[in-house]
C-alpha cells in the first residue's frame, strides 16, 4: 500500500465515524493519530512529522484574526437572546405586510439583518420560525411557500458578512493559498484575510437577498393566494398598522450596529478583531438600551459563547492534526494529481469539487468541512489558476446551498424542529426547492461574471 492509498483510507475512515455522530474533533485527531502509528509501522509515514502539530496549535493561538470569532459570537447570541431579533422580525412584518407578498420580503430583509448580525444559521432560523411562521400562516400563507422563505433566508448568515463562516474560511484560504504558491513555485503569494473575502461576498450576498424577494414578487403577482397581504383588524396586534417612527426605534439601532461594524472592516478603520469588538459592545447597549439586559441574560448569553467557541477551536485543533498527517502521507499530492487529470482541465476540476462539497454538506457540518475537505483541495485549484478569494466566496454559497437540500440539510432540521404539526415536513422540503435553483444560479452568475467577487476588493484594497 502506497502512502497516497492511505491518506484516502484515511479521510473516508474520518467521513464514515463522522457519519456514525462520533465526536468531530475527537474523530479527525484520533483517525490521524491512529494512521500516524499505522504509518510509522509500515514505513509510509514519519512519526518526526507529528512534532509539527505543537508548532500548528501555537499558530491557531497567535492567529489574531481568530480572536474576532468569539467576539462575533457573541454579538449575535446576545441580539437573540435580547429578543432584539424577534421585535425586528415583528416590526417589519406590521410594515410591509399590508402588501401581497410583503410579509415574506420582510422576512427575506431582516433574515439578512439577522445574518449580518448573527452569522449563525440555527438560531437565526429557529428564531424566524418561532416568530413568522405563525404570522404567515394567519395571514394565509402557504406553508410551503412560508417554509421555503424562513429557511433560505436564515442560511444568509453563511454568505453575508461579517460572518463567522468567513472569518474562519479567511484563516483557512490563507494556509491554502501558501499551499498553493509552494506548487507553484511562487514565493510571496499575495495574502487572502477574511477582509478580503468580506469585501467579495458582501454583493454576491445582496445578490441572493435580492434574487429571495425578486421570486416572493413573482408569486405574488402569479399566485397571489400563496402570499396574500395581513388582514386588518380592530385590536391592534401584529396584523395592523405600523407606526413609522416606532418602527425607526426598531431598525435603526441594530442596522446601525452592523453598518459600524461592516463599515469600519470595509473602510480600513479596523481589522475584523476590532470591529467585531465593537459588535459585542454595541449588541450589548442596544440589549442594555431595550431594557431587555440582565445578569440572567448576561450568564445566558456567555455561556453560550463559550460553548459554541470551544466546539469551533477544538474542531480546528482536531482538523489541524488530521491535515498534517494527510500532508505526511502524501495525500495533497494525491488530490493535486487527481484533479489534474479530470476531464474538462480546471473547469472539469472545480465541477467536482463544488459536487463533492455540495454532496457532503447533506451530512457534514460546515465547519467539518471547511477544516478538512478545503486545506486537502483548495491548493490544487489555486494551482490550476482559480482566485483564491473567488474559490472561498463560491465555496461559502455551495455550502449554503447544501443547508437547504432535501432531506439532510440542517436548515430544514431547524425549522421542522419548531413548526406546528400543520406544516408537514414535505411542505418545507417542497418549499426551498425554488431557493435551492436560486442558489444555484447564483453560482452560475459567480462563475460566468467572477468579478461579482473580485471588483469590490479591487477597488478597496487595490495597492
Amino acid at each position: 500500500m502506497s502512502g497516497e492509498m492511505m491518506a484516502g483510507l484515511m479521510f473516508f475512515s474520518a467521513l464514515v465515524l463522522l457519519l456514525f455522530g462520533f465526536p468531530v474533533a475527537l474523530t479527525l485527531g484520533g483517525t490521524a493519530f491512529l494512521f500516524a502509528l499505522l504509518g510509522d509501522q509500515t514505513g509510509l509515514f514519519n512519526e518526526v512529522m507529528l512534532g509539527v502539530y505543537p508548532l500548528r496549535v501555537l499558530g491557531i493561538m497567535k492567529a489574531e484574526s481568530l480572536v474576532a470569532v468569539p467576539l462575533f459570537i457573541f454579538m449575535g447570541v446576545m441580539l437573540e437572546k435580547s429578543e432584539i431579533a424577534g421585535e425586528l422580525l415583528q416590526g417589519m412584518g406590521r410594515l410591509f405586510g399590508k402588501l401581497r407578498g410583503g410579509l415574506g420580503m420582510s422576512v427575506v430583509f431582516v433574515g439578512a439583518l439577522l445574518a449580518a448580525s448573527t452569522g449563525i444559521v440555527g438560531a437565526t432560523v429557529v428564531t424566524m420560525g418561532l416568530i413568522s411562521l405563525p404570522a404567515m400562516q394567519r395571514a394565509g400563507y402557504s406553508p410551503s411557500l412560508a417554509s421555503g422563505v424562513i429557511c433560505a433566508s436564515g442560511t444568509l448568515g453563511q454568505i453575508i458578512p461579517p460572518s463567522i463562516v468567513l472569518v474562519l474560511l479567511g484563516d483557512i484560504m490563507q494556509g491554502v493559498n501558501e499551499q498553493a504558491a509552494e506548487l507553484k513555485g511562487v514565493l510571496v503569494p499575495e495574502p487572502v484575510t477574511a477582509i478580503d473575502l468580506f469585501a467579495g461576498a458582501l454583493f454576491p450576498g445582496l445578490m441572493l437577498v435580492s434574487l429571495y424577494t425578486a421570486w416572493v414578487a413573482v408569486l405574488a403577482f402569479i399566485s397571489p393566494s400563496s402570499c396574500p397581504a395581513l388582514v386588518r383588524n380592530s385590536g391592534g396586534d401584529e396584523t395592523g398598522e405600523a407606526n413609522t417612527p416606532s418602527m425607526m426605534t426598531i431598525v435603526i439601532p441594530p442596522l446601525g450596529l452592523i453598518v459600524a461594524v461592516l463599515g469600519s472592516i470595509l473602510s480600513g478603520l479596523a481589522t475584523p478583531t476590532e470591529s467585531a469588538s465593537v459588535g459585542a459592545v454595541g449588541a450589548s447597549l442596544l440589549a442594555l438600551r431595550a431594557r431587555k439586559l440582565s445578569l440572567d441574560v448576561l450568564r445566558d448569553v456567555s455561556r453560550s459563547t463559550t460553548q459554541i467557541t470551544s466546539m469551533v477551536f477544538v474542531i480546528l485543533l482536531g482538523a489541524s492534526m488530521f491535515s498534517l498527517v494527510f500532508r505526511g502521507f502524501g495525500g495533497d499530492v494525491w488530490i493535486e494529481h487527481a484533479l489534474q487529470n479530470l476531464p474538462g482541465g480546471a473547469a472539469g476540476a472545480m465541477a467536482v469539487v463544488m459536487l463533492v462539497v455540495f454532496l457532503l454538506g447533506f451530512f457534514l457540518d460546515f465547519l467539518e468541512i471547511i477544516f478538512v475537505v478545503v486545506p486537502i483541495v483548495g491548493p490544487a485549484l489555486i494551482a490550476m489558476g482559480y482566485d483564491p478569494l473567488w474559490l472561498g466566496v463560491m465555496i461559502a454559497i455551495n455550502l449554503q446551498t447544501s443547508f437547504l437540500t432535501p432531506p439532510f440539510g440542517f436548515s430544514l432540521f431547524y425549522l421542522r424542529g419548531v413548526a406546528p404539526d400543520s406544516v408537514r415536513t414535505l411542505d418545507i422540503y417542497k418549499g426551498v426547492v425554488p431557493f435551492i435553483f436560486i442558489q444555484l444560479l447564483a453560482l452560475g452568475l459567480l462563475s460566468v461574471f467572477p468579478g461579482i467577487v473580485t471588483w469590490l476588493p479591487g477597488v478597496l484594497f487595490s495597492k
